[in-house]
C-alpha cells in the first residue's frame, strides 16, 4: 500500500472534513451526474501541482473553494491533504509518512507543505518528478481525457511518456542547466565586452606606469642601501653612547669615594691645626727677649769700668740693668713655663742687687758682676737656650705631623682633580657622539627616515664600504630625482583598472569552466533522457503489440519518433535507433526540434490506417491499450483514472476490468467509474452522493 488516504475540506462540492481511505488494490469511486465524484480526481491533480484552475475543471482559483448553497454558507478556504506510506524509501525523504497538504483562501494566498512545512510550489513538483508522478502524466487521467494520448501532440505525448518513465526529473535538470548555460553565456559574452572595452585604456595606463617601475626598483635598492649602510652608523652611535653610561656611572662612584675621603682628611687636619702648641708664640717671644738681653750683654761687658767714676750714660750699668729688668717683668708679665719663671726671676733679683748698691761700692758691684754674676747671666742664658731647643723639638714633631697630614689632604685633591679631568674628557666624547647623532638625524630627516627606523635594521652590508655606500646613495637618488615624482592617481587607477580586468578575466575563466560544466551536463542528460526513453520505447511497442491483440483481436499499433526529423538523421553521431524511430544528436536535440511520438496504428479488418478513422469505442480501447503498455513498463505507484472506460462496451469493459487486477499487484488505482464490470473488480467502493445542502458525502462499502 502506498497511497494511504485523501482528506478533503471546503474542496469544491467537499464542504465538509472528508476522508477516503484507500486500502490498497483497486478504488472505485461511484455516483450519479453532478454528485461532485470527479472532484476527488481535481483534488488528487491540485495536490500535484497543478497551477491552472482550468485544468481543474474551474475558472479562477475561487472556483476550488465551496461557494455555498440556500443551506449551507460558503467556506472561506479550500485544503485537501494526501497520505503516502514511505517506508519503503519511494520519496526522497526520512519521513516514514509523507502527507502533502495545500491550501487556498478567497483572497488567492495558496500555500504548499509537506508534513506540516511550507514549501514553494516548485519545490513540490520537484519532489514529485522525482517520484515520477506529476499533475499532468499519465498517471492521471481525468475525465473527458480517456484518449488523451490521443489526442495530445506528438510532443506533449512524449512528455507523458517522459513523465511516467521518470525522466521528468532529468527533464527539469537539463531545463535549468540550459537556462543557466544561456545565462552563463550571456554573462560571458558581457564580461568579454568589458574586457575588450577597458584593455585599449589599460595598455595606456601600463604605458605610463611602466617608466615608473625602474624607479620602484631604484627606490628599493636604496632602500637597502639606506637600511645597510645607517643601520651600522645608528648601531656604532648607540653602542657608543650606551658604553659612555657605566664608565660615567664608576668614575662618578670613584670620585665621590675620593671625596669622603678627602673630607675625613680634611677633618683630621683641621684638628691638628687646632692643636698646634703655645710654645710656638711664647718661644718666639722667649728667643726675641733672649737676643735683647744678648745684645744688653754684650755691651755690658764691653763698656769701660772706672772705679769711682760715673759711666757714661750709655754704658751706665744702672741703666742696662734697669732695662733689663724691663724685659724680665715683661717676660714674667707673660704666661710661660715656671721654669722660665724662676730663671726670670733670678734675673730680676740679681740686677735688683746691682741697683741697690751705692755709688761708693759700684766699681766693686761692676766687678763683681764681671766676675760673678755675669757667669751666673750666662748660665741662665744656657739654660734659655735648652728650653729653646725643647721648645723647638716639641714644635718639629708638631709641624711634622703638620706636614703629613697636609700633604695628605693635597695628594687626596690631586686624586679627585684627576678624575674629574678624565670625566670632563669623558663628557666631552659622549657629547661628540651626541653631535654626531644630532648630525646623523638632520641627514635621515633630509630623507623622510627617522633615527629609531634603524635601531632593529641588520648591519652594513659586508659587499660593500661605507664610501662605496655614499657613492652608490648619491647616484640612486640624483636618478630618483631625474625621473620626476610619481602621479599617485594614475598609479591608483591603473591599480583599480588592473584589478577590475584580473577580476573580469577571473570571472571569464570561471564562466567558461561553467559554460563547459554544464555543456557537459546537458550532454549526458541528454544522452540518459534519449537512451532511456528509447529503450523504454521499445519495450513499450512489444507490450503495446500484445495489448492491441487482445482488445482488438489482431491489428498492430507502434509509438515512433516523428519523421520530420529524418532530415537530421544523417548528423546523427551517437544515437540510438529503436524500433521505427530514431533518435537526434544531441548537440541538436532542443525542445523545440526534439521529435514528438507518432502513433501507427492498423486494426484487422480494416485497410486505412491512422486515428482519425478510429471510432470514439476503438479509441478508449487504443488509449488503454497504449497506458498499459506505458505502466508494464514503468509502473507508477498509483493511477487515477475517471472515467476512461465510458466508451467500451461489457465484453471490453470486463477486460479492463481484468487488467485492472492484473496490476494491481504493483500500481494502486482510484477510478472513477459507471461501469458495473469496473466496480466488480475494485476492492474498495466510494458512493459520492449530493446531499440536500448542496455538499458532496462519501459512502464506503469494502469489497474483499
Amino acid at each position: 500500500m502506498f497511497l494511504q488516504k485523501l482528506e478533503l475540506q471546503g474542496f469544491k462540492s467537499f464542504a465538509n472534513k472528508t476522508v477516503l481511505d484507500f486500502p490498497g488494490g483497486i478504488a472505485a469511486v461511484v455516483g450519479p451526474n453532478g454528485s461532485g465524484k470527479s472532484n476527488i480526481t481535481d483534488a488528487i491533480r491540485w495536490l500535484l501541482g497543478e497551477r491552472e484552475a482550468k485544468n481543474l475543471r474551474g475558472g479562477k482559483n475561487d472556483d476550488l473553494i465551496f461557494a455555498g448553497t440556500e443551506k449551507k454558507a460558503r467556506m472561506g478556504m479550500a485544503q485537501a491533504s494526501l497520505y503516502f506510506d514511505n517506508s519503503s524509501g519511494f520519496f526522497p525523504t526520512e519521513f516514514k509518512e509523507v502527507v502533502i497538504s495545500r491550501r487556498v483562501d478567497r483572497d488567492g494566498d495558496s500555500k504548499f507543505f509537506l508534513n506540516q512545512s511550507e514549501m514553494r510550489m516548485k519545490d513540490i513538483v520537484d519532489f514529485f518528478a522525482k517520484a515520477k508522478l506529476g499533475a499532468r502524466g499519465l498517471n492521471m487521467i481525468g475525465q473527458g481525457e480517456s484518449d488523451m494520448i490521443l489526442k495530445s501532440t506528438p510532443l506533449e505525448r512524449r512528455e507523458l511518456i517522459e513523465e511516467l518513465l521518470g525522466l521528468k526529473e532529468y527533464l527539469l535538470k537539463k531545463n535549468a542547466a540550459s537556462r543557466e548555460l544561456k545565462n552563463t553565456s550571456f554573462n560571458l559574452e558581457k564580461a568579454r565586452a568589458q574586457v575588450a572595452e577597458i584593455e585599449p585604456h589599460l595598455r595606456s595606463l601600463r604605458r605610463q606606469v611602466s617608466r615608473w617601475t625602474k624607479r620602484d626598483i631604484l627606490a628599493e635598492e636604496l632602500r637597502q642601501i639606506e637600511n645597510s649602510y645607517f643601520s651600522g652608523r645608528v648601531r656604532q652611535i648607540t653602542e657608543g653612547l650606551r658604553a659612555f653610561d657605566p664608565e660615567m656611572e664608576k668614575l662618578d662612584a670613584e670620585i665621590a669615594k675620593l671625596k669622603s675621603e678627602q673630607k675625613i682628611l680634611e677633618a683630621e687636619f683641621k684638628k691638628i691645626e687646632v692643636s698646634e702648641p703655645k710654645a710656638k708664640k711664647e718661644l718666639e717671644a722667649l728667643r726675641n727677649k733672649r737676643r735683647e738681653l744678648f745684645n744688653a750683654k754684650m755691651a755690658a761687658s764691653a763698656a769701660p769700668v772706672v772705679a769711682g767714676k760715673p759711666a757714661a750714660p750709655e754704658t751706665d750699668p744702672k741703666l742696662l740693668f734697669k732695662e733689663i729688668k724691663e724685659l724680665a717683668e715683661a717676660a714674667l708679665a707673660s704666661e710661660t713655663e715656671d721654669d722660665l719663671k724662676a730663671v726670670l726671676k733670678k734675673i730680676v733679683n740679681l740686677i735688683e742687687d746691682v741697683e741697690n748698691a751705692d755709688e761708693a761700692s759700684a766699681p766693686a758691684a761692676v766687678q763683681e758682676i764681671d766676675n760673678g754674676k755675669l757667669v751666673e747671666f750666662n748660665r741662665l742664658m744656657d739654660s734659655l737656650d735648652e728650653e729653646e731647643k725643647r721648645y723647638q723639638s716639641e714644635l718639629d714633631g708638631f709641624n711634622k705631623v703638620f706636614r703629613e697630614s697636609l700633604r695628605s689632604v693635597e695628594s687626596k685633591k690631586d686624586e679627585i682633580e684627576e678624575l674629574d679631568d678624565k670625566k670632563q674628557q669623558l663628557i666631552f666624547k659622549k657629547d661628540k657622539v651626541l653631535f654626531q647623532k644630532s648630525e646623523l638625524e638632520n641627514q635621515l630627516r633630509a630623507i623622510s627616515r627617522k633615527f629609531e627606523d634603524f635601531a632593529s635594521a641588520a648591519g652594513a652590508d659586508s659587499s660593500m664600504d661605507e664610501r662605496q655606500a655614499e657613492q652608490r646613495m648619491m647616484r640612486l637618488r640624483a636618478e630618483l630625482a631625474s625621473m620626476g615624482d610619481v602621479d599617485e592617481a594614475i598609479i591608483k587607477e591603473a591599480e583599480e583598472t588592473e584589478k577590475r580586468h584580473a577580476f573580469l578575466a577571473g570571472q571569464i575563466a570561471d564562466l567558461e569552466k561553467a559554460s563547459a560544466d554544464l555543456k557537459i551536463l546537458l550532454k549526458d542528460l541528454d544522452f540518459k533522457i534519449r537512451h532511456e526513453f528509447n529503450t523504454a520505447l521499445g519495450k513499450i511497442n512489444d507490450e503495446l503489440q500484445s495489448f492491441v491483440k487482445l482488445m482488438f483481436g489482431g491489428g498492430r499499433a507502434e509509438l515512433k519518433l516523428e519523421n520530420r526529423q529524418a532530415l537530421k538523421l544523417a548528423a546523427v553521431g551517437d544515437g540510438v535507433a529503436v524500433g521505427t524511430g530514431a533518435v537526434l544528436p544531441v548537440e541538436e536535440e532542443a525542445d523545440e526540434t526534439r521529435p514528438g511520438i507518432e502513433i501507427d496504428v492498423v486494426l484487422p479488418k480494416k485497410k486505412i490506417k491512422g486515428l482519425e478513422v478510429l471510432s470514439g469505442g476503438e479509441r478508449s480501447l487504443l488509449s488503454i491499450a497504449i497506458l498499459f503498455a506505458l505502466i508494464s513498463i514503468s509502473p507508477p505507484p498509483f493511477l487515477v483514472l475517471d472515467e476512461v472506460d465510458a466508451a467500451l462496451d461489457e465484453r471490453n469493459a470486463r477486460r479492463f476490468g481484468e487488467l485492472l487486477k492484473n496490476y494491481a499487484r504493483e500500481t494502486q488505482f482510484v477510478i472513477v467509474t459507471h461501469n458495473r464490470a469496473t466496480m466488480e473488480a475494485a476492492d474498495v467502493l466510494y458512493g459520492v452522493t449530493m446531499g440536500d445542502d448542496g455538499a458532496s458525502r462519501i459512502v464506503s462499502l469494502k469489497l474483499s
